[in-house]
C-alpha cells in the first residue's frame, strides 16, 4: 500500500509526513511518500493533498507542476482511491475560490471558498489556534472523534458548500466554520490534522485504513 503526500511546493510537508508516517506504522499501512512525480500519484492507493497559503497561488503551482492534476484526476476520480485534503489543499476541492480574485478549483466539491467573516467584535481573522469540531454528519474517518474535540486551525477563508449534506463538520468562530468536507471517496480538513494531537493523529490513522 503506498500513500502519496503531493508536493507542489505549497505545504508544510515535514511535519505532515511524519504524522503520517507514524501512523502508517502503528497501523500497517504501508508506505508514505512525499512526491511531486505524476506517475507515482496516479498508481498511489491513497492520495493527500496539502496546502499553505493563497488559494490562487496553490492552484497555479499544483496546475504547474506537470501532470499533476491529471494524475490526481485519474487516482481519485476515475479509480475512486481515497484523498484527503489539507488546509487549502481542502479548499482547493471547490468549484471556485474568491480569494484575491475568482479563481476555479478542482471542482471535486460544490461550493465557493470565502472569507471568514466573524459575526462578534473581538475575533480576529485569520481564524488561529484552537477550536473545537462539531461534528455534522458521520464518517469512517471520525472513529474515536466526538464533538468538543480539539482542532488546530490556521486559515481566513472557509468553504461554503452547495450541498450541506457534504458539510460534515465545523466550528463556532463568531459563526458557523466549515472544518470538514467530504463526498464518496473524499475528504477535506480545514485544520492540520498532523498538528491537531491526538484527535488529529486518530483521524490520520483513520484514513490510512479506511475503504470506502
Amino acid at each position: 500500500m503506498l500513500t502519496a503526500i503531493i508536493d507542489y511546493e505549497s505545504g508544510n510537508l515535514h511535519s505532515a509526513l511524519k504524522a503520517f508516517e507514524r501512523m502508517a506504522g502503528e497501523t500497517g499501512a504501508g508506505e508514505v511518500v512525499v512526491t511531486g512525480d505524476a506517475d507515482v500519484v496516479a498508481r498511489a492507493d491513497r492520495v493527500v493533498l496539502p496546502g499553505d497559503g493563497a488559494f490562487p497561488a496553490c492552484m497555479q503551482a499544483l496546475s504547474g507542476h506537470s501532470g499533476l492534476c491529471g494524475a490526481m484526476k485519474e487516482a481519485v476520480v476515475v479509480h475512486g482511491r481515497p484523498f484527503m485534503g489539507i488546509c487549502v489543499g481542502m479548499q482547493l476541492m471547490a468549484t471556485r475560490g474568491l480569494e484575491y480574485r475568482e479563481t476555479p478549483g478542482l471542482g471535486w466539491i460544490g461550493g465557493d471558498v470565502t472569507r471568514i467573516r466573524p459575526d462578534q467584535t473581538g475575533l480576529k481573522v485569520p481564524h488561529m489556534g484552537w477550536n473545537d469540531l462539531v461534528l455534522d454528519a458521520r464518517h469512517p474517518v471520525f472513529d474515536g472523534i466526538t464533538t468538543g474535540d480539539h482542532a488546530y486551525f490556521v486559515h481566513s477563508y472557509h468553504m461554503q458548500v452547495t450541498d450541506p449534506a457534504q458539510r460534515l463538520a465545523h466550528v463556532d468562530y463568531g459563526g458557523d466554520v466549515t472544518a470538514v468536507i467530504g463526498r464518496d471517496n473524499m475528504i477535506g480538513l480545514q485544520f492540520h490534522p498532523e498538528k491537531s494531537q491526538a484527535a488529529g493523529l486518530r483521524m490520520i490513522a483513520n484514513f490510512l485504513s479506511w475503504r470506502p
